[in-house]
């Protein structure tokens, strides 16, 4: 498949994103998620609290009070249309996916795909979207379905939101094919942005579209939720500089569509994740300017890119950029009790000499506030692909297969990857009613050994052979403290006894 193009910022851009300087604070508030009755993810009540430093944030849980975490790639065809739409992903991708530990995919669907004339739907497109779904199930990969544009559509040479939805104004559209988020500022996408918000027939059909969905697929078993738009942007007013605009139409355009489509996806699916994302300024440093969502299963689910990265810059640690976006990103979740899921994230250069370190810093920083994360990109090549043609991590990618804990059935204290020995701890204190915790481990090429200590705490393996990714499960006694330590093999010493091994 074709790699995603370059994101980069025209000059004008990044001039603006500069000057912006300090941290803008958010003016709009929303209330807290509410609790889940069933087996799928939910927010808050009963489950642990997310690492330290981000103790105000709640995470996914489920209705035993588990713990979740979500770690995964994106999957794409954006070459394909038609008749031939969806076909460069196949069940490799989720087989894949799940040999490596992962455990969730970011389904890329394109409304122009799924509508591409006015009230004439592509059944199959759904039955292609019902296919992929069932391999994932197969494979158990939870999936994200998410509305995706770039640069709004085929009207300006993309993927998205269909022509005869598309209205410019006869305003002028230039293409930039070195720099195409330029694109994004072009007098005709920015009109085309603000017809699909505020038309009320182009509303209406955003809402047909996603109800259709929610129908379609609203209880399938593979589901985990809905990503309502990729990268939403919008027009600039005259004389605003780019943040003020970020913030305007976060609150203004953005916060408004959500509501409007999670009224319409309740119509027929009550228990799915309705994902969010601001503009891509986040990525900036600027707080979001988003609302409240009246909904109990929102997920904020914002993007991880740097500007400077993206036009081929090697890492900065010095620069301060993580750190900032850091605190950018959590201003919105801490305030409006939502969990974080980031949806889209790493760089294309992933060779160059300091992305080692960036990968590293950047898992850390993930870990702090969110419940999980989405890669860019599953596919099988180079560009952003996560492997090369036969199916092995690119540089530094592998650093992404880390051991970690799915599901913990308790209240988390402790949960770190440390890069440089590549042991992975957890501690927590047990739920009050006896659960499981479940550990993932990837293949490495000296196997694992987990250690479990605490009142009643004892592992379904206690080491996982060379080569193969490992589930390990962990009970104890109710309200102990539990520690757990996975450290690298060998698995077997020349004076050890087998042991138990992981499935």
């Amino acid at each position: 498949m074709a790699p995603r193009r370059v994101r980069r910022l025209v000059p004008a851009v990044l001039l603006a994103v500069a000057l912006l300087g300090g941290v803008l604070t958010p003016t709009v508030q929303a209330g807290p998620a509410a609790a889940r009755a069933d087996d799928r993810p939910r927010a808050g009540a009963g489950g642990a609290p997310p690492p330290a430093g981000a103790t105000d944030i709640p995470r996914l849980t489920d209705r035993r009070g588990r713990t979740l975490t979500l770690r995964g790639w994106n999957v794409e065809d954006k070459t394909h249309q038609g008749d031939e739409a969806l076909s460069a992903i196949t069940e490799r991708h989720f087989r894949d996916l799940r040999a490596r530990g992962f455990n969730v995919a970011r389904l890329l669907v394109f409304w122009d795909d799924l509508e591409p004339r006015r009230g004439h739907y592509s059944h199959r497109y759904l039955r292609k979207i019902q296919r992929i779904l069932g391999w994932a199930h197969k494979h158990r990969v939870q999936v994200v379905l998410d509305a995706h544009q770039d640069v709004f559509g085929p009207a300006f040479g993309h993927r998205g939101i269909p022509r005869w939805a598309t209205r410019t104004d006869g305003l002028p559209f230039t293409p930039h094919p070195d720099d195409w988020f330029a694109e994004y500022f072009e007098p005709a996408v920015q009109r085309a942005f603000t017809h699909l918000y505020e038309d009320a027939d182009l509303r209406t059909a955003q809402v047909r579209m996603w109800r259709l969905i929610a129908d379609r697929f609203g209880g399938h078993p593979a589901l985990l939720g809905y990503d309502l738009i990729n990268e939403p942007m919008g027009e600039l007013r005259p004389g605003e500089d780019l943040a003020t605009a970020a913030r305007r139409i976060e609150a203004t355009q953005l916060t408004p569509l959500y509501n409007r489509l999670a009224d319409a996806i309740r119509t027929r699916d009550r228990a799915t994740w309705l994902f969010v994302e601001p503009t891509p300024i986040v990525g900036e440093g600027v707080p979001t300017g988003l609302g409240r969502i009246d909904d109990e299963r929102v997920v904020y689910a914002p993007h991880f890119y740097n500007t400077a990265m993206e036009a081929g810059a090697d890492y900065d640690p010095s620069a301060g950029w993580i750190e900032a976006y850091e605190r950018a990103v959590t201003a919105y979740p801490r305030e409006h009790g939502l969990p974080v899921v980031v949806g889209e994230w790493g760089p294309l250069n992933n060779g160059l000499p300091n992305m080692r370190r960036f990968y590293d810093d950047a898992l850390a920083s993930l870990n702090r506030y969110s419940s999980g994360w989405a890669g860019y990109v599953w596919c099988y090549g180079g560009g952003y692909c996560a492997l090369d043609s036969d199916g092995r991590f690119r540089t530094n990618k592998e650093r992404t297969a880390t051991p970690y804990a799915p599901a913990v059935a308790g209240t988390v204290r402790e949960d770190v990857h440390d890069p440089a020995t590549a042991t992975y701890r957890l501690s927590y204190r047990a739920t009050r009613r006896p659960g499981t915790t479940e550990l993932s481990l990837p293949p490495s090429p000296t196997g694992w050994r987990v250690q479990v200590s605490g009142r009643g705490a004892h592992a379904s393996a206690d080491s996982v052979p060379a080569g193969r990714a490992g589930q390990v499960k962990v009970w104890a006694a109710r309200h102990a403290a539990v520690d757990v330590r996975v450290t690298p093999g060998p698995v077997h010493g020349p004076h050890e006894s087998p042991g138990r091994k992981a499935d």
